[in-house]
């Protein structure tokens, strides 16, 4: 707790502080009936709620997999088939996140499931490739120093491989955060609820304030996620 600084929790309480203005505001003062409907407290903490939600679930997983996975394919043995993998990310990453919500429509059909297991899908990509860069990078003398040592090719893993990969691992996972929250708003598209809901519905009706509404707290989301990444990051590093 001594590390900690007053200036780490003013950009948080900003964001939070503005998405809470914004929220009061075109509560208090929609454009008309309609708008007032649309951006009820109910509707907007709904809204919220679900993106949080089907972005949380999402990154979850692939977090998991991401990072188990790029550990895996990083080994000697699966050296040139990571390769060949990083190779089809690099590809997957140039595929648009909506082509990606239509393909697993038309596969799963739609709802909440089908577009946590389509960001779930997206969000793999780059805590895979980060994970399997960092480790593949590790400098050889320094393994070759620990061999030397006797450590076991599991110590190897934990004691050094990982902890000297985590900076660019974490980096892949605040990248897919980011892309997590941007596209889950598109999972409105699929049945996924989120704040993508307003923000078609504000496109479809015409209505700015809900257009903004739904895409400033999308954006604050981003913003304030990311930061507690990295402030998160930091502080393992310090601890490290």
């Amino acid at each position: 707790m001594k590390n900690l600084n007053v200036m780490d929790f003013i950009l948080p309480l900003f964001l939070i502080a503005v998405g809470a203005i914004i929220i009061i505001y075109v509560e208090i003062n929609p454009t008309d009936s309609l708008v007032a409907r649309m951006l009820s407290y109910s509707n907007m903490f709904k809204a919220l709620r679900e993106h949080l939600l089907l972005m949380l679930v999402s990154m979850i997983g692939a977090i998991i997999v991401g990072v188990l996975g790029g550990i895996l394919l990083s080994r000697p043995k699966l050296y040139y088939l990571g390769r060949i993998v990083e190779n089809i990310i690099n590809l997957g990453q140039t595929v648009p996140p909506l082509a990606i919500l239509a393909l697993f429509f038309v596969i799963m059909g739609i709802g909440f499931r089908m577009a946590v297991f389509a960001l779930f899908i997206y969000s793999i990509l780059p805590i895979l490739r980060n994970t399997f860069a960092g480790i593949i990078h590790v400098q050889p003398s320094v393994i070759e120093s620990a061999k030397g040592m006797g450590m076991t090719p599991f110590r190897i893993l934990t004691r050094i491989e990982l902890p000297l990969a985590f900076p660019i691992t974490v980096a892949g996972i605040r990248t897919a955060v980011v892309i997590n929250v941007g596209t889950a708003a598109m999972a409105t598209f699929i049945g996924g609820g989120g704040l993508g809901d307003l923000i078609v519905a504000g496109i479809s009706l015409g209505r700015d304030m809900v257009i903004f509404t739904g895409a400033s707290l999308a954006a604050l989301t981003a913003i304030l996620l990311d930061y507690i990444i990295g402030q998160v990051e930091k502080g393992l590093v310090k601890w490290s």
